[in-house]
């Protein structure tokens, strides 16, 4: 195989089941001018005899196993062995659709970009809740914004889950830190450095995100964080956006007690809320079960963004403690 021009970087910890997945799909692309490099990130569960498998089948693929240091750190080590005109990042869990390469060629010739991303999407195999998941993670009900390829209302952030970028972009501004939502912090250091950023909406990926509620709690609590982390490193970074989900819990918390405390018809609108967001998602999906699910997903999403939000902004901005690196590096590690 020539030089690939693409080098597809995916950090992986204790998902073997997914990485089947995706190298099932990168082996059916229709364009092969890619390489693969697996970083197992320091994972009990290996997924070494996968990588095997598929390089039998013709995918070139480059497995590692390192200690488990984040998913950061993992994508850096990547970087450093890949060989390949950009970098390309996946998340373990997403499967590409057969034309994503093919159609990344013809978008990047007919507007050349520095740094780019695309939308995710629900593939018609995931289960009832990874696709309520990812209605809430992708309607403008909820502030989804772009993860979705729909309009959004802040500038375009590519996210590792889709995300890629040139080997000089790499050279010059160097790699991600091992921090909260560190992809947002990595667009903002390429797009201060000059370099363009933009969106190739028809080179999506299909993202089965998290498996249930629990784990997704978590994950949207995480994001909730990691925003006034992004204040503190960028004062200017905040956005009217990233308030609503604070907003929206400090909104039905007093709504609540009103309606316990003074009528029930302070409680109307939350259901009035929680009705268009299963009504949406029902259209969407086409499935009443999907349409009934998106209505916890939505809570969880917000309620789980605004609750972290909160908690960061009391703690390292009213009560003055800053960021806690230590801690942002223990909740990484392991994901």
């Amino acid at each position: 195989m020539d030089k690939p021009k693409y080098s597809v970087i995916v950090p992986v910890y204790n998902r073997v089941a997914e990485v089947k997945d995706l190298t099932d799909s990168l082996l059916a692309q229709t364009v092969k001018n890619f390489e693969l490099v697996l970083v197992e990130d320091g994972s009990t569960d290996t997924c070494g005899h996968i990588a095997g498998d598929a390089r039998g089948k013709g995918l070139a693929i480059s497995y590692f196993w390192k200690e488990n240091e984040g998913r950061s750190i993992a994508r850096n080590y990547g970087m450093e062995r890949a060989v390949g005109e950009y970098f390309v990042f996946f998340d373990s869990d997403c499967v590409i659709p057969p034309a994503y390469f093919e159609t990344l060629d013809k978008e990047l010739a007919a507007d050349p970009l520095d740094c780019f991303g695309g939308p995710d999407a629900a593939h018609e195999s995931f289960t009832d809740t990874q696709k309520a998941i990812n209605y809430s993670m992708t309607s403008f009900l909820t502030t989804g914004g772009i993860r979705g390829g729909k309009i959004s209302m802040e500038k375009f952030t590519p996210r590792t889950f889709n995300m890629g970028f040139s080997r000089e972009v790499y050279e010059q501004v160097g790699g991600f830190r091992e921090m909260f939502s560190e992809d947002i912090d990595m667009s903002t250091r390429i797009r201060q450095a000059g370099f363009s950023i933009g969106l190739v909406r028809p080179a999506f990926v299909w993202h089965k995100r998290r498996v249930d509620f629990r784990k997704f709690f978590r994950q949207v609590y995480v994001f909730g964080m990691s925003r006034i982390t992004l204040k503190l490193l960028y004062p200017g970074s905040l956005k009217a956006v990233h308030l609503l989900p604070a907003a929206f819990v400090l909104g039905c918390m007093a709504l609540i007690v009103l309606g316990i405390c003074v009528s029930p018809w302070f409680l109307l609108p939350i259901g009035v809320y929680f009705a268009a967001v299963a009504a949406g998602a029902c259209i969407e999906n086409r499935s009443v079960k999907i349409g009934l699910r998106a209505v916890p997903a939505a809570a969880i999403q917000l309620g789980g963004y605004g609750l972290g939000f909160i908690k960061a902004y009391t703690l390292k901005i009213l009560l003055r403690r800053g960021r806690n690196i230590e801690e942002e590096l223990t909740i990484r590690k392991g994901k």
